[in-house]
């Protein structure tokens, strides 16, 4: 269709600059924080890079959700959610949302639901608006149980790393801190042993299900490598094959972290 994409680390501002193509560059997609090795990438800054060149700057927001952040007040053109996640909440409704302050594209995506349909069931609109009534207790369980599980796994003898923008350590800690609310709900860990001993701790907790998605109240674990990730295999999106991500839910702290150096153990 005469569209090329160019493969970046958003975190990395001179990289981002050296691959704009002024005039020709048309979109700037960020997703911060990212799936699933939690970078964070600034906003502000890319949304003056992306305007200098001509381009619309678009944020995926849906790990930190409307409550953690908000993109178009850092400078943002378009934000989008899969509603199915945090916005909704519960795991039972398929959706996403297009969020602008701009009449004008507002319109254009307008024309684009009417003449391709894409608009969600009533039914599926009514369960979204009924999970954002929830969105801020949600979020602030979700992040506080992703703190506390973070600094316990951080140093683990069976785990390379803990990706969480929460920790100190985190490359991206002082910029969550800036533009974000809180660090969310979404963890990443690197297995030491490669892929065998990762697969084993994914498959060997109790109460974090195993599945794809996130953002719901029940906590799910899951392996990039060959659930979530497995189609960009090969290319510069892949996902190393020792990483496991966590989507905390809003279960009782102390039951998640026993569940999780459970499973530890027996990797």
């Amino acid at each position: 269709m005469g569209v090329t994409i160019e493969t970046v680390d958003m975190s990395d501002l001179d990289a981002v600059r050296a691959e704009i193509r002024p005039g020709a560059t048309s979109v700037l997609w960020v997703e911060t924080p990212s799936n699933p090795l939690m970078k964070i990438s600034d906003i502000a800054a890319l949304s003056e890079i992306g305007h200098a060149a001509g381009a619309l700057v678009v944020v995926d927001n849906t790990f930190a959700s409307p409550y953690l952040q908000q993109p178009l007040s850092l400078g943002a053109d378009v934000v989008i959610h899969s509603t199915t996640k945090y916005l909704g909440g519960h795991s039972d409704v398929l959706g996403g949302a297009v969020v602008l302050n701009d009449d004008d594209l507002a319109a254009k995506v307008a024309f684009l639901q009417f003449g391709a349909g894409a608009v969600s069931s009533p039914m599926d609109a009514w369960l979204t608006v009924r999970g954002i009534k929830t969105l801020a207790v949600r979020m602030e369980r979700h992040c506080a149980n992703a703190q506390a599980i973070a600094e316990t796994l951080i140093g683990h003898p069976k785990l390379e790393a803990v990706y969480y923008p929460g920790l100190p350590g985190h490359p991206g800690h002082e910029l969550a801190s800036r533009q974000m609310k809180s660090f969310g709900g979404m963890i990443s860990v690197a297995v030491r042993g490669g892929a065998a001993p990762a697969k084993k701790f994914a498959e060997a907790t109790t109460l974090f299900q195993l599945a794809e998605s996130l953002g719901g109240v029940e906590s799910l674990i899951g392996y990039p490598a060959e659930m979530t990730h497995a189609s960009v295999r090969g290319t510069a999106l892949e996902v190393p094959d020792n990483v496991i991500r966590l989507s905390v839910g809003i279960e009782d702290e102390a039951d998640l972290i026993a569940d999780l150096l459970g499973a530890l153990d027996r990797v």
